[in-house]
């Protein structure tokens, strides 16, 4: 049985973060994986930029529970300030966890906001993360 990424296992690089890479996050919570967070930070060098940012970002860091509301709407922000070319990892809580996401509603979710799954990994010990980049005509 493998056991789950730790921190400088490099999931940032697996999730196509690099270094100088500006990244905004939603959604942080008391149960985001600090680790996976320090380890984007570690990668880019730059502090992660928070939902009120209002500059361009090369990627978006979202953590989304069932609770959240409307994942729709959290894609489509997330969108807002992302450059083109960009990307959004979208955290989700595993399979059994609090707050799990039904992976159907994830992909129905991207294709409503006009973005295509290209990939998920386990992230961290609690969080599953999808890679979701935008249609080439998105603009």
């Amino acid at each position: 049985m493998n056991a789950p990424p730790q921190a400088g296992s490099g999931t940032a690089e697996k999730l196509g973060f690099t270094a100088g890479a500006v990244v905004q996050e939603f959604g942080y919570d008391s149960d985001v994986d600090d680790d996976l967070r320090f380890e984007i930070e570690d990668l880019t060098g730059t502090e992660l930029e928070d939902e009120d940012y209002g500059d361009v970002a090369d990627a978006a860091l979202i953590w989304w529970r069932e609770e959240d509301g409307d994942l729709v709407d959290a894609l489509v922000d997330a969108l807002t300030n992302l450059e083109d070319g960009g990307f959004i990892v979208l955290l989700t809580p595993k399979a059994g966890r609090a707050g799990e996401i039904d992976m159907a509603e994830v992909g129905e979710a991207a294709a409503t906001a006009g973005l295509h799954t290209s990939g998920s990994v386990n992230a961290c010990p609690d969080w599953s993360a999808t890679r979701l980049a935008a249609a080439k005509n998105r603009r």
